[in-house]
């Protein structure tokens, strides 16, 4: 099992967090690795690749504009 938590800061840190750290993984080893985000680098997985061709391939008269996208996407992730 495996958790990751995103925090917008490091000032975000406080005791709920490790305490639920503690809940979810009772006594069993853990391993903690804090990374520094670099919010200018985002780099495409293989997967995300393969979905984005798979979408070129696509008949182009049921595109989507990038706006209906990201509302579509928005309304159903609430991203």
């Amino acid at each position: 099992m495996y958790t990751t938590y995103h925090l917008s800061s490091a000032q975000e840190m406080n005791s709920d967090i490790i305490d639920s750290i503690k809940a979810a993984f009772k006594s069993k080893p853990i391993i903690i690795i804090v990374e520094e985000v670099d919010q200018d680098d985002f780099k495409l997985t293989n997967q995300m690749k393969a979905v984005l061709d798979q979408r070129l391939n696509e008949d182009e008269m049921g595109y989507l504009s990038g706006n209906q996208s990201i509302n579509k996407l928005s309304k159903k992730y609430g991203l």
